[in-house]
Parts: C-alpha cells; structure tokens; sequence
C-alpha cells in the first residue's frame, strides 16, 4: 500500500504512448510547416518592386513612368503612373495612341 502523498505510478498503455508520440510528432511538423510558409511569404513579398521593364528599344516621356505593360501581337500598351495608356508600336516604338484613364 502506498501513502496518499505517494501518487501510484502506473505504466501507460503501449497504444496511448502511440498515440501521444505521434500527436507529438505531428504538432512538430505542423510548426516547421508555418514557419516555411511564412519565410516565403517574406521572401517572396519583400522583393523588388521597382516596376515593369520595358524592352529597350522603347523609350517613354521623361516624366512618365511605366506602371503595367501589356503585349500585344504588333502593339505594346504601357500604362503610366499618371493614368494614362500609350499604345506604342511593337518594331519601331513609336506612339500609336494615347488614352487618358478617367
């Protein structure tokens, strides 16, 4: 007989030390994967952002710059940072068209 202050040790099934291994386990793995998602969302959101590059035979306004870039079959469309969209011509780079984004 033990004494009341003396808890009974008792050994624990072979099935729940399985069980509690693997919930282990898997809380494990389940942290590490957090983690890497969140390192290449910083990664990946955290790159540089400097805008679209423009082939080099195009040249904009020198108080235009380039927020999107759209390809066409023998046209390219650049859209300004001053809402405004030029179409230019795919060989030569010379302004098609301009259009004022209201």
């Amino acid at each position: 007989m033990t004494l009341p202050s003396e808890p009974e040790t008792q050994d624990e099934p072979a099935q729940l030390r399985f069980l509690r291994r693997l919930v282990t386990t898997l809380t494990v793995i389940m942290v590490g994967g957090v983690l890497v998602v969140i390192a290449l969302l910083v990664i990946r959101l955290s790159s540089d952002r400097s805008g679209p590059a423009l082939p080099e035979h195009l040249t904009l306004p020198d108080d235009t710059t380039a927020r999107a870039i759209t390809f066409g079959p023998d046209w390219i469309a650049v859209v300004t940072t001053d809402d405004q969209i030029m179409i230019l011509d795919a060989a030569t780079g010379a302004l098609r068209q301009t259009l004022q984004v209201h």
